[in-house]
């Protein structure tokens, strides 16, 4: 468009001032429309150039627009998957760290309580051991009496101080029995009782006599600290 107003200021130019001959009109004019129509194809050509660079441009920023949201995406779901990983990774250190405490707890329970078993089994082992200890150092005195007794029992024929010295002995051995808690347990003419007597034999019922009631006593039974250790074996009227 350009060149046609540039030919015509040319033509209006020669007309004025006579400059141009028809001739070099006619050839410039040819000249000018091929130049025209070299200038419009080039023209053309360059603008559909530069539209599909346009499009070339558009569809690049479409395909990039499109990626990101994806790369991005990947790269959240990576971070993700790093940051559950972290916190299972945590969670699992913490989870041996209380293992590692309770397990030592532990450790230290069963040391203590088989420490306590161990003593506590040695201490009942020593006074089972030596329970009878203090009965031993009691008696003592009345087997230094025997030891005389016997002696006196060789060198003198009074039988009857002997006799006597024998009573005190028993008197004092059975003294010490008591206070240790030792108690007889009654049986003659008492009721038949289960849980005191044991019936060794039986005799039939006569004139003047119970039923169920002792009439001998075979063995004493005695009774420490309330409770029976040796049942009185009896005979009982049926």
């Amino acid at each position: 468009m350009s060149v046609f107003l540039l030919w015509q200021i040319i033509c209006k130019a020669g007309s004025q001032n006579n400059i141009f001959s028809m001739k070099d009109i006619d050839n410039t004019k040819a000249s000018s429309e091929d130049l025209k129509e070299k200038l419009d194809e080039e023209i053309h050509q360059a603008e559909e150039v530069e539209t599909e660079e346009k499009e070339d441009n558009s569809v690049e920023i479409e395909i990039e627009d499109e990626d990101k949201p994806k790369e991005s995406k990947k790269r959240k779901n990576i971070f993700g998957k790093e940051s559950e990983k972290d916190k299972l990774k945590t969670e699992l250190e913490e989870q041996k760290e209380k293992f590692a405490e309770v397990h030592d707890k532990y450790l230290r329970l069963y040391s203590e309580f088989d420490n306590y078993r161990k003593r506590t089994q040695k201490e009942k082992l020593e006074i089972i051991k030596n329970a009878s200890e203090d009965m031993i150092m009691n008696l003592l005195p009345v087997v230094d009496d025997f030891e005389r007794a016997l002696e006196n029992l060789q060198k003198s024929d009074d039988i009857e101080a002997l006799s006597e010295g024998v009573n005190l002995i028993f008197q004092k051995f059975y003294s010490i029995l008591e206070k240790k808690g030792l108690k007889p347990i009654e049986a003659k003419n008492e009721k038949f009782d289960t849980d005191f007597h044991e019936a060794i034999t039986q005799i039939p019922l006569q004139e003047g006599m119970e039923e169920n009631v002792i009439v001998d006593e075979i063995e004493k039974g005695y009774m420490l600290n309330e409770k029976v250790i040796r049942y009185s074996k009896v005979v009982i009227a049926k």
